[in-house]
């Protein structure tokens, strides 16, 4: 037979009855919140709601900061024609024309978006001695192709089949299957144009008798591929999630777009009140993002003890997540803010592959670097690069190449201009005017604006990873 008895009665203190209740107003950034013993008064009821509002708001921008940055980009595209059969490129390379965030002026570019909803499964023949990747809609890592890809270098054929497609899959190719419809293609060609022009895409009904592949150059094209930062940043969300499976998106960012109105098969049409809690979480979230970039609090983000150079991937993971699995939303919010796409090749490279990254909006003495002071960087010698080295320079306000005078805002390994000191350190200049003699290490600055700046390492070596080589802070002069 089963024992029964009475519990015991300890008894409940009046300090436990307070941290269980709610007082009868209650002090917030949002106003002050009234109660009737706990029962919340008309004026908080309203109150609450346009704070959970807003505070879904914020949660959404910071969180889907990646697929709006893909919309973005596609409708850039788009914009100079370049559709799912067609590649854009940048040669002889990308100049400060195009708003695209953090892109460089030292790669040969190609990038399109696959559309397998209408082209169904598709073929990539990417190049030899390529370093390719793609990334779904929502910008997370699909597959690299090239030397980081299964192809490794040599060249390959990569099948990308649709989400659901229960059709034959042919042998003979690197095969794929996607969440997303869309997705974003980067291709990056170390043998230049004329091996990045080898590249071919099409759908794999026509692989008897591949179409001739369209190209367009958009190196000096004026255009927009970067995300809003209002209201209509969240009309960039809700053109995707209309436009791909609902199950291409995680529950937890699928509710809190499901909370604001965001919701599959549905029309997005907030009101003018959610409107303009809406318009005001973008530029809130916007604002706190960028501090998050440019003043990160995780000490991880930072590569040297007191030092302003940061890395873009604290945890060395495409996924951004922890040692623990815990996603670091911090970290993806800044990466996908100030650059776009990204693979295990990037976040992690190997030695002597791949690259690496740092990057800082700060001088020597921890102020903001100023468009219309002169600065030096010296880079010590034995760069660790088996490739090879470049330094770009960013409009902190668009995240893309600083507009100025000369259309390529950098300096770099691949130029003849370049020119070491005595003993085999590099300088690097910045400023509004150029030092005399110094002109090919030199990269122009405007008054009145902020900048920031990315060194890049391609094929970095044992000296970068161990941190024996250490670059100079940015100085003022």
């Amino acid at each position: 037979m089963p024992q029964v008895s009475d519990g015991a009665s300890p008894g409940t203190s009046a300090e436990t009855l307070a941290s269980i209740s709610v007082p009868d107003r209650v002090e917030t950034v949002f106003g002050p919140l009234e109660f009737f013993d706990g029962l919340p008064l008309p004026d908080t009821v309203t109150r609450s709601y346009d704070a959970l509002d807003l505070l879904r708001g914020i949660e959404v921008f910071l969180n889907c900061v990646p697929g709006a940055s893909m919309v973005a980009m596609r409708r850039g595209l788009a914009g100079l024609g370049i559709d799912s059969h067609t590649i854009g490129f940048a040669s002889p390379r990308c100049s400060s024309a195009p708003l695209v965030l953090t892109a460089n002026t030292e790669t040969t570019y190609g990038m399109t978006y696959l559309a397998l909803d209408r082209d169904g499964p598709t073929v990539i023949e990417v190049p030899p001695k390529s370093l390719c990747f793609v990334n779904d809609l929502w910008q997370r890592f699909v597959t690299d192709m090239g030397m980081a890809g299964r192809d490794k270098g040599e060249g390959g054929k990569y099948l990308f089949v649709p989400p659901g497609y229960d059709g034959e899959v042919p042998d003979g190719y690197l095969v794929t299957r996607q969440k997303t419809y869309s997705s974003w293609v980067l291709l990056r060609a170390l043998g230049g144009e004329e091996s990045l022009l080898r590249t071919r895409i099409y759908p794999l009904s026509a692989a008897a008798d591949p179409p001739e592949q369209r190209f367009v150059n958009w190196a000096e094209s004026d255009f927009n591929a970067v995300h809003a930062n209002d209201f209509s940043f969240f009309e960039e969300i809700d053109t995707l999630v209309q436009a791909e499976p609902p199950e291409a998106l995680d529950p937890e960012r699928a509710g809190q777009l499901a909370a604001i109105g965001i919701v599959p098969g549905k029309p997005f049409r907030p009101d003018d009140r959610m409107r303009s809690i809406l318009d005001t979480a973008a530029r809130i979230a916007s604002s706190m993002v960028r501090t998050l970039a440019f003043k990160p609090r995780d000490p991880n983000f930072y590569y040297y003890p007191g030092s302003s150079w940061k890395t873009p991937w604290p945890s060395r993971s495409y996924k951004f997540q922890s040692a623990e699995g815990a996603r670091l939303l911090d970290a993806r919010a800044v990466f996908y803010y100030v650059g776009a796409g990204t693979s295990p090749a990037m976040a992690a490279a190997a030695l002597g592959t791949g690259s690496q990254y740092a990057y800082t909006a700060e001088d020597s003495t921890g102020a903001w670097l100023d468009g219309g002071r002169s600065y030096t960087l010296r880079l010590p010698s034995g760069i660790p690069v088996k490739d090879f080295w470049a330094v770009n320079v960013y409009d902190t306000q668009t995240r893309s190449m600083l507009r100025t005078d000369h259309p390529y805002p950098s300096v770099n390994s691949l130029s003849d201009d370049v020119r070491p000191e005595d003993n085999g350190d590099t300088v690097i200049h910045f400023g509004p005017t150029a030092p005399q003699g110094k002109e090919g290490n030199w990269v122009q600055t405007v008054p009145g604006k902020g900048w920031f700046m990315i060194l890049r390492l391609y094929g970095p070596l044992d000296s970068w990873f161990d941190k024996s080589w250490r670059p100079g802070e940015i100085e003022p002069a």
